[in-house]
């Protein structure tokens, strides 16, 4: 699996850039918040501005839900590239664990596996 590069957002009027994306920690996290990814084309305005806030989570832990709402206004608005990317870094995640591709072996086992 190739890695899939984060999303850098900067701030124009401090020149804070904020590093998006996500680790297991990241994602168990916005789980225990109820958030299901797949609820995001069902109920885009509340589960992609919590997409957003989720992926601020990895790098700027102490960022709070209204200033990632005032970034995400300040934006304009997430594009259709920004969405696909978040979504490719939730992803990338939970491929960590799950492996989505069966003929794709990983290098290095240290374990296998019989069934």
């Amino acid at each position: 699996m190739d890695k899939i590069n984060p999303i850098i957002l900067t701030d124009e009027d401090t020149g804070e850039k904020f590093t998006l994306e996500f680790s297991r920690a990241t994602v168990k996290f916005a789980e225990s918040k109820g958030f299901v990814l797949g609820e995001v084309g069902d109920f885009p305005l509340s589960r992609l501005p919590d997409l957003f806030f989720y992926a601020f989570r990895m790098h700027h832990q102490n960022v709070a839900r209204s200033r990632t709402d005032t970034i995400l206004e300040d934006m304009g608005g997430l594009s259709k590239e920004v969405i696909e990317r978040l979504g490719q870094l939730y992803m990338a995640t939970l491929q960590s664990i799950i492996r989505i591709d069966e003929d794709e072996q990983p290098k290095n086992l240290k374990v296998t596996v019989e069934l």
